[in-house]
């Protein structure tokens, strides 16, 4: 059996389900190396504020291991967070048909992608784009840059359009460029369903939200970078009773935001929910927005839209052109106007629409699943 290993930095709630995947499937023998040894337990997430650590499995049903990160600094974030004495050498003596590189941008994985060599395969994921590539001297600059980072690569799995297109600017042809579509455990978030929607009109009821009012709801960290001061402004001058915006999350910016909010019964705050409640969170709401300055992919939308709920992104969201329909699955905004995030918003006039949509949503959603991804993968290693 072909063997592959996989290189990323720490466990996540949208990578496990695809490691279990491959190797329930055992067409391919896969080994996932987490880089990032001090996260075994759990990190803290300076966005959120706070030590976290996710409430749902996510180390069972694979092989793994956690390689010893030696850096003085472990972090993620810093490209010397992640140094990793003698993993390639480890790498070249378990004698893999392909190695699966998540991420660049830190020092032990642009070593692997660099130095690698030999007859083991090169691929490649992520989910960067250029829709912010403002051209001028450092965009020549990253462009050159990003030529040799790609170099070795024979493979890489593209997650959307946004991210094709990335690919193919910074040198990767189209033969060396395979559709795995970002994807989540779809099932963890339509299993139960009536269940999760009557937690979920609990929830509203709690809050004292009225059972016919169509709710905006953001789930995430609250940063400068996912723009939800401009979201509130937006919602401020949306009138009518029958509107809520709910706020789930935590961060740098919360006391800023409630500050802003505090004149407007109708914006709400909740803390940060951790993973096994998404799925009745994402419920609460009716219209789930992404109104993010900058963001590679927006994984928050495909759950939302596996809870049957309609979306609400910027243009600058990854997702954008690939899940959102115009006027069918949700609506793109254009990211620096607080006019058109109103329009959009304007145009939820009732619960109906916003069901209506949702129901739209979900059905574009379940074209993206897992099984295809691990398909993709599978097919480029037996190759």
């Amino acid at each position: 059996m072909k063997k592959l290993a996989i290189i990323t930095t720490h466990p996540i709630q949208y990578n496990a389900p695809l490691f279990r995947l491959l190797n329930e499937r055992n067409r391919i023998a896969v080994k996932v190396f987490y880089t990032w040894s001090q996260s075994e337990k759990e990190v803290y997430d300076a966005k959120f504020g706070l030590q976290r650590s996710w409430d749902i499995p996510l180390l069972e049903g694979y092989d793994y291991a956690f390689v010893n990160n030696t850096s003085k600094h472990p972090d993620s974030n810093r490209f010397f967070g992640i140094q990793n004495p003698g993993f390639l050498q480890q790498l070249k003596k378990e004698q893999f048909d392909a190695v699966l590189v998540y991420r660049w941008s830190v020092f032990s994985h642009l070593n692997i992608m660099q130095r690698l060599g030999g007859r083991t395969k090169l691929f490649f994921r992520g989910d960067s784009h250029v829709q912010n590539d403002t051209g001028g001297i450092r965009s020549i600059i990253k462009k050159a840059v990003l030529k040799w980072v790609y170099r070795n690569v024979d493979i890489a799995f593209y997650v959307g359009r946004y991210n094709k297109t990335y690919l193919q600017k910074y040198g990767l042809k189209e033969q060396q460029l395979i559709a795995a579509p970002h994807a989540i455990d779809n099932n963890r978030f339509t299993t139960n369903d009536q269940e999760l929607e009557l937690r979920a009109a609990t929830e509203r009821e709690q809050l004292n939200i009225p059972a016919d009012a169509v709710v905006f709801l953001y789930a995430g960290k609250f940063y400068a970078l996912k723009q939800l001061d401009l979201l509130i402004h937006a919602f401020k001058q949306l009138s009518g009773e029958q509107y809520r915006l709910l706020l789930y999350g935590n961060g740098e910016q919360e006391e800023q935001l409630k500050e802003m909010a505090k004149a407007d019964h109708r914006i709400l705050f909740q803390p940060f929910r951790n993973q096994s409640d998404m799925p009745w969170v994402y419920r609460v709401g009716d219209v789930f927005v992404l109104p993010s300055k900058s963001e590679t992919w927006g994984l928050g939308v495909n759950e939302a839209m596996a809870c049957s709920r309609t979306a609400l992104v910027s243009d600058q969201c990854g997702c954008a052109p690939d899940l959102i329909v115009q006027q069918q699955t949700g609506f793109v905004f254009q990211h620096k106007s607080e006019a058109d995030l109103l329009k959009r918003m304007q145009q939820f006039s009732s619960k109906k629409t916003a069901k209506q949509m949702g129901q739209q949503a979900f059905t574009h959603i379940s074209q993206y699943s897992l099984q295809q991804v691990a398909e993709a993968i599978e097919a480029e290693v037996l190759r």
